[in-house]
């Protein structure tokens, strides 16, 4: 995957208040701070009163993408998404008092993750873009907070910044029972937030150019199963058959046993 720490993304605030914030936001993560418009940025993390926000600039931007566990999508999921007969749960092996950890590989905005960990497993998250990262604590942090499922969070949900194929090859010897990679691909979905959702993610983070060799290191570190997601008609990840299929509407679940 090839991210942007150029001059795309800087860190900017919503008011001079959240400028300290703001500052140290830039410091950890590296990123340029806007502190005026910032119309230079094609894209900023915006320290709001609420939360904090990826928006593009320029006429036409749509609206900002921020992570939130308590409401909208994840939400819907977690009451109405099916429980247990959701795919990815089942891609997992996830049955009865079976409860594998996993490893989400490409954390991304997180949403399989929730899931996981709201069905009863305990989920590591690894992210490399920073940008992605950021929003993905802070969405941690603030559903942490929240009263039914902040308990949820900080029990079975833990989050790293780092590269995932390095981690792979230096796993401790109690490895996750489940990998699971969700490559970054361009996604088709009809729903126009998922097309921002992706189309802005892509911007920031580029294509997973090296998916190949993380789906290699993943069968080799040793965990029960390897679970990748991918657009339902794409050919196997690396071309290597899975040795079971769980198929959705626009996407599939293959399942590796190494």
């Amino acid at each position: 995957m090839t991210t942007h720490s150029d001059n795309t993304v800087a860190i900017a605030c919503q008011h001079p208040g959240l400028l300290a914030r703001a500052r140290q936001l830039a410091e950890v993560f590296r990123l340029p701070l806007a502190e005026g418009a910032g119309a230079e940025f094609r894209y900023r993390l915006m320290v709001t009163d609420q939360r904090l926000e990826l928006h593009q600039t320029g006429k036409g931007a749509p609206g900002p993408i921020f992570v939130d566990f308590m409401a909208g999508a994840a939400q819907y999921r977690r009451k109405h998404g099916g429980g247990r007969d959701q795919a990815v749960a089942k891609a997992v092996g996830l049955r009865g008092k079976n409860l594998p950890s996993v490893l989400d590989a490409t954390a991304g905005l997180g949403g399989d993750s929730f899931v996981l960990a709201c069905l009863g497993c305990q989920v590591q998250m690894v992210e490399r873009s920073p940008v992605i990262f950021a929003l993905l604590e802070d969405g941690i942090k603030r559903a942490m907070g929240d009263k039914e499922i902040g308990p949820l969070i900080r029990r079975r949900l833990k989050l790293t910044l780092g590269d995932s194929h390095k981690l792979l090859q230096t796993l401790p010897k109690k490895v996750p029972e489940v990998i699971y990679l969700d490559p970054m691909y361009p996604h088709r979905e009809k729903n126009a937030l998922a097309k921002k959702e992706m189309r802005t993610l892509r911007a920031i983070v580029g294509d997973d150019q090296d998916a190949q060799a993380l789906f290699r290191a993943a069968l080799a570190c040793g965990a029960k199963r390897v679970v990748v997601k991918r657009p339902r008609l794409a050919p196997a990840l690396d071309d290597q058959e899975p040795d079971l299929v769980l198929p959705g509407k626009s996407s599939r679940f293959d399942v590796y046993f190494p």
